[in-house]
C-alpha cells in the first residue's frame, strides 16, 4: 500500500484545499493529513487563523480524502510523522517548491501545482469573507511579499499588474498566479483588493484608481510625497468607505507595538529624546538612487525613524532641521532634528553612509534601548540607574515582517472596520511622516 502525507493549516476551508486533498490522494492508496495546531501556527509566525483545530479537522474530513488525520504540534514533526507511518509521498502545494527538500532523505516529495482561477463563491466560508489581492509592481518588494502573504489566512493573491506586460507575465508565472494584465480596468475587476509595491512617484494616481474601483488599497510607504495628496487620498478612502492603509511593517509588529505600549505607560518617565537611525550601503545603480524617480534616504527610509518619534512624541513640534549630504542629486545621508516643547527627535538615514542602527528613548527614570535592527523589533532592554531594575524583552519577527501590515489589513476589511486598531499607526502619524519627507524634498 502506498501512503501519502499532507499537511497545513486548512483554515476558511475553500476550492484549493479540497483540490489540494483531491491530488494528493490519487497520489497512492492512503492519505494522511496533517492539521497544524494553533500553538504551532503561531510559533511558524502563522497570523489571523479564523477556524479552530477542532473545525478545521471537520473540514478535512468532509471533504471525503483523507484516510487519517494527524495535528502537527512542533518543527521537525514531518520527518517523525513520515518514519512512523511508513510514508511513500510528501505532498504539498507548489507554492512552498524547495522548502520541503530535506525530507526527500526519507520519502518521495511531490510539489502539486497551486489550483488556479477560483470563483469568488469558491473563496468564501459561510462566515468569513476572504480578500482576493492583486499586486501593482512586480519588484523586489513585490517579490517578497509573496511568501509573506502565506502565512495571512483570509488572503488570496490572485493577480498582478504592470504597464510592462512582459513584466508582469514573468511575475505570474514565477508565483503561480491566477492572471496577470497590463490594463488596468482588467486587473481591477478581478480582484476586490491592491498591494502598491510600484515606485514612489506612481503610488498617488494607483491609490486613487483603485479607490474609484472600489478597491481597498495596502500602498508601500511613503504613500505619497506630498501632506495635500496625504488628506486627499484618505479623505475619499473615507468617504468610499474603503480601507486605505500604509504598509510601514514595524508600525504593526508585535515587539515594536509593545514597546510603545510599555514607553508610553510612563514605566521610564517622561520622554525627553528619541534617537531613530536607519542606514544601508546599497548599490548605487538601483532606483533608490535616481533623482528622476523620487531617490534618496529620505523617501526610502524616512518613515522609518519617524515612526517611534511621533509615536512617543507626538506630531505637534516646533521645529524641524535637517543636515543632508547630498551626492549626485540625492541624499545619501541625512541627519535631522525635530524639536518639541519638552523634548527632542533625531534621526539618521543613509544609502551611502553607513550608522549604528538603534533606536535610543530617553526618559526622566531610564531608557529603552533597542539594537539594530530596531526596525525588526524582536529584543530590547529597558536601563535605569538601578541595574538591579533593568529589564529584558524578547519577540519574535518574523520573515521579512510584511505579514504584519498584511495581517492588519486583512483584519480592517474583513470586519468592515477601515480605522479598527488605528492606534497602532494613526493616519495623523502617517500624514505628519509624509509632510516631512515634503519639507526635505522642497529645500534640497
Amino acid at each position: 500500500m502506498k501512503k501519502v502525507i499532507t499537511y497545513g493549516t486548512f483554515d476558511l476551508f475553500h476550492a484549493g484545499h479540497y483540490n489540494l486533498l483531491r491530488r494528493a490522494k490519487e497520489l497512492g492508496d492512503w492519505l494522511i493529513v496533517g492539521v497544524t495546531a494553533e500553538r504551532f501556527d503561531r510559533e511558524r509566525g502563522k497570523l489571523n487563523v479564523h477556524n479552530s483545530l477542532i473545525q478545521r479537522i471537520e473540514y478535512v474530513k468532509q471533504s471525503g480524502f483523507a484516510d487519517e488525520i494527524i495535528v502537527e504540534e512542533f518543527e521537525g514533526q514531518k520527518i517523525e510523522d513520515i518514519l512512523k507511518y511508513n510514508v511513500d509521498i510528501f505532498a504539498i502545494g507548489s507554492d512552498w517548491v524547495g522548502k520541503f527538500d530535506y525530507v526527500k532523505e526519507y520519502c518521495q516529495v511531490i510539489y502539486l501545482e497551486r489550483t488556479k482561477g477560483i470563483s469568488s463563491t469558491q473563496l468564501r466560508n459561510e462566515k468569513h469573507q476572504i480578500v482576493e489581492l492583486g499586486i501593482i509592481g512586480t519588484g523586489r518588494i513585490a517579490n517578497r511579499f509573496i511568501p509573506e502573504s502565506k502565512y495571512v489566512s483570509g488572503v488570496y493573491v490572485k493577480g498582478v499588474f504592470n504597464p510592462h506586460r512582459d513584466s508582469a507575465k514573468k511575475f505570474y508565472e514565477k508565483n503561480e498566479l491566477d492572471f496577470y494584465s497590463s490594463d488596468f480596468e482588467e486587473f481591477s475587476s478581478k480582484i476586490s483588493a491592491a498591494y502598491i509595491a510600484s515606485p514612489h512617484l506612481s503610488h498617488y494616481n494607483y491609490i486613487m484608481q483603485c479607490l474609484e474601483c472600489g478597491l481597498h488599497v495596502l500602498c508601500e510607504k511613503p504613500m505619497v510625497l506630498s501632506k495635500s495628496q496625504a488628506i486627499e487620498v484618505y479623505n475619499f478612502a473615507k468617504k468610499q468607505n474603503l480601507v486605505l492603509l500604509e504598509a510601514l511593517k514595524t508600525a504593526y509588529s508585535p515587539g515594536f507595538v509593545h514597546l510603545i505600549s510599555l514607553v508610553k505607560s510612563g514605566v521610564i518617565g517622561e520622554i525627553r529624546d528619541v534617537d531613530a537611525s536607519f542606514t544601508q550601503i546599497k548599490d548605487g545603480n538601483t532606483r533608490e538612487f535616481d533623482p528622476k524617480q523620487a531617490g534618496g534616504s529620505m523617501t526610502e527610509l524616512a518613515s522609518y525613524v519617524l515612526l517611534p518619534i511621533f509615536k512617543i512624541l507626538g506630531i505637534d513640534y516646533k521645529k524641524v532641521q535637517f543636515f543632508p549630504f547630498i551626492k549626485n542629486g540625492i541624499d545619501i545621508f541625512t541627519r535631522g532634528i525635530l524639536e518639541y516643547e519638552n523634548g527632542n527627535g533625531s534621526f539618521k538615514v543613509g544609502l551611502g553612509v553607513k550608522a549604528e542602527g538603534d533606536l535610543i528613548i530617553s526618559g526622566t527614570k531610564g531608557y529603552a534601548y533597542i539594537p539594530a535592527p530596531w526596525w525588526k523589533t524582536e529584543y530590547f532592554e529597558l536601563r535605569f540607574e538601578d541595574a538591579n531594575q533593568n529589564r529584558k524583552y524578547f519577540y519574535k519577527f518574523d520573515g521579512d515582517g510584511l505579514r504584519y501590515e498584511l495581517n492588519e489589513f486583512v483584519h480592517r476589511i474583513t470586519t468592515n472596520s477601515s480605522d479598527s486598531a488605528e492606534y497602532l499607526f494613526k493616519k495623523c502619524e502617517s500624514i505628519a511622516i509624509i509632510e516631512i519627507i515634503e519639507k526635505f524634498l522642497l529645500i534640497t
